[in-house]
C-alpha cells in the first residue's frame, strides 16, 4: 500500500521539526548535520549507486534527456510569464527555485522505498544531469545572469559542488568497469546508509511555518505548479521519450517532490527574498504529504 510505504519518510521530517523546536540536541547541531551530509554522506550515496549503474543503457540515456527537457521547458515558461508580469530577481529567483529545484533526500528516500536499488541507480543518473542544471538556472534567476564572480565564478562553484564531483566520479567508475575492490564498496554503502535518515531530519528542522502566513496566494500558486503541474508534465515527457516503468517512476517522483531546503541558503547568499523562499519550501513540504501519494496514485506509477 502506497501510504504505508510513504508515511515513515514524512514521519522522519516531522521528527526533525519536533527535535528542532525542542532544541535537541541543540540548535548548532543542525547546520553541522547538514554540512556532513552535503559534503560526505550524500556524495557517498550518489557515488556508490552510480558506480554500478548501467550508464550505457539507452533507457538511462533517455531519462537524462527527459529530465533536461523537463527543467528547461519549465524555466522557459517561467521566463515567459515574467515578461507578462515583471518581477525583480530577488522575487523571481525564489519562484524559479520553487519550481525546478528538488529535495534530493526526499526524492531518493521515496525512490528507494518504491523502486529499490534499480530505482536508486536511475535516480543517481537523473541527479547527475539535474544538479548542475538547476544550480546554473537558479543562480541566473537570482542575479539576472550577472553573478558576483561572473561566468567563471559560477563555473567554479558548480565544478566544486560535492554532489557533481560524486556523480562524475561514479560515472567514471561505471564506464571504466574498474569496480570498487578491497571492501571499498561495503565501506561507502555503510557511509551512504546514514545519508537519507539524517537528510530527512534536517529537512524537518529547516521548516518555517510562520513564513507561510505571508504571500499566501503566491505561495499557493507556486506550490500547485510544483506539486501538481510538474509531475503531470513529467509523466507526459516520460511518455514522449518512451521511458521504461522504472525510469518513468523516478522522473515522476522527482517532479512531484517539494523544492530543496538549500534553496534558502542560496537565496540569502545572492540577495534574494529569504522569507519568501522559506515560505515556498515550507508550504511545498507540508502540502506534499497529500499531493505525492495523490499524484502517484493518479498516474499509477507507484
Amino acid at each position: 500500500m502506497l501510504f504505508v510505504t510513504i508515511w515513515p519518510i514524512f514521519a522522519l521530517i516531522c521528527l526533525g521539526y519536533a527535535l528542532f523546536r525542542a532544541g535537541f540536541p541543540d540548535r548548532s547541531f543542525w547546520p553541522a548535520a547538514e554540512r556532513i551530509n552535503y559534503f560526505l554522506l550524500f556524495p557517498a550515496l550518489l557515488f556508490v549507486n552510480l558506480a554500478d549503474a548501467p550508464v550505457r543503457d539507452p533507457d538511462i540515456l533517455r531519462l537524462g534527456s527527459a529530465v533536461f527537457v523537463l527543467i528547461i521547458s519549465a524555466t522557459l515558461a517561467l521566463y515567459g510569464f515574467r515578461l507578462l508580469r515583471p518581477s525583480p530577481a530577488a522575487r523571481f529567483g525564489p519562484a524559479v527555485q520553487g519550481i525546478i529545484r528538488i529535495n534530493t533526500y526526499l526524492g531518493l528516500a521515496l525512490t528507494a522505498s518504491l523502486a529499490g536499488g534499480e530505482g536508486l541507480e536511475r535516480a543517481a543518473i537523473l541527479l547527475a544531469v539535474l544538479v548542475p542544471l538547476v544550480n546554473v538556472v537558479s543562480v541566473a534567476a537570482l542575479t539576472d545572469g550577472s553573478s558576483a564572480g561572473g561566468s567563471w565564478g559560477l563555473l567554479q562553484s558548480i565544478v566544486a559542488n560535492p554532489l557533481i564531483l560524486a556523480c562524475l566520479a561514479g560515472i567514471a567508475v561505471a564506464l571504466t568497469k574498474v569496480g570498487l575492490p578491497f571492501g571499498i564498496e561495503r565501506f561507502l554503502n555503510l557511509v551512504a546508509q546514514a545519508s537519507l535518515p539524517l537528510g530527512l531530519l534536517c529537512v524537518g528542522a529547516a521548516l518555517r511555518p510562520d513564513e507561510v502566513r505571508q504571500d499566501t496566494a503566491i505561495l499557493a500558486g507556486n506550490t500547485a505548479l510544483r506539486l501538481l503541474v510538474m509531475p503531470l508534465f513529467g509523466a507526459l515527457i516520460a511518455h514522449v521519450f518512451g521511458l521504461g516503468e522504472t525510469e518513468t517512476l523516478v522522473l515522476v517522483i522527482f517532479a512531484a517532490i517539494p523544492t530543496a531546503p538549500t534553496a534558502y541558503v542560496l537565496t540569502r547568499q545572492l540577495g534574494g527574498d529569504g522569507p519568501y523562499m522559506a515560505g515556498i519550501i515550507t508550504a511545498q513540504t507540508l502540502v506534499s504529504v497529500v499531493t505525492i501519494p495523490l499524484i502517484l496514485t493518479i498516474l499509477s506509477v507507484g
